[in-house]
């Protein structure tokens, strides 16, 4: 039997748009501005995002910071409130703590150390990163269901949310 795949623009169980609220955001540097930018961007290119018991999608995600929890506000082309999810953050802020800090290592390292260093810090980086989006795709079910490619860029978006340095 064919099977016919549906095309992330095609799909209605994705992110079309996605918001981070200004007042959450700490200051950042370029690197984080830069990362933010690239997992919006790769996050909208192609995903997975389903909400249980919807159909109303492609949605829209604004996401913030407010009382400890991640708070996503999920929109569509119709309104800009069908569903909100608080993801409280305390199962993931050791994980964020610990990326923050190879995160610093790994920048600082990128200008002096040598390539082994380099990509010793990395492997630490993508080990924490995984384990982060790993926690995170776990926590938003089963009232969100995303794929590991969006949880690891959701979870980007989280630390650069969260990032406070």
């Amino acid at each position: 039997m064919d099977t016919l795949e549906t095309s992330p623009e095609q799909s209605r169980d994705r992110l079309s748009e996605i918001t981070l609220d200004q007042k959450s955001l700490g200051r950042a540097n370029a690197n984080i501005e830069h990362e933010r930018e690239v997992a919006i961007f790769d996050i909208i290119d192609g995903n997975s995002f389903a909400v249980e018991g919807l159909d109303h999608g492609p949605y829209t995600l604004h996401l913030s910071i407010g009382e400890d929890r991640l708070q996503l506000n999920i929109g569509n082309g119709d309104s800009p409130n069908v569903a909100q999810h608080a993801l409280p953050l305390t199962p993931l802020k050791r994980i964020m703590k610990d990326y923050f800090m190879v995160c610093e290592s790994y920048y600082e390292a990128v200008r002096s150390a040598p390539p082994a260093r380099i990509q010793a810090i990395d492997v630490s980086r993508r080990g924490l990163h995984d384990e982060g989006s790993t926690v995170l795709r776990d926590r938003l079910q089963p009232k969100i269901v995303v794929d590991s490619d969006t949880a690891r860029r959701l979870f980007t978006l989280l630390c650069a949310l969260h990032w406070k340095g």
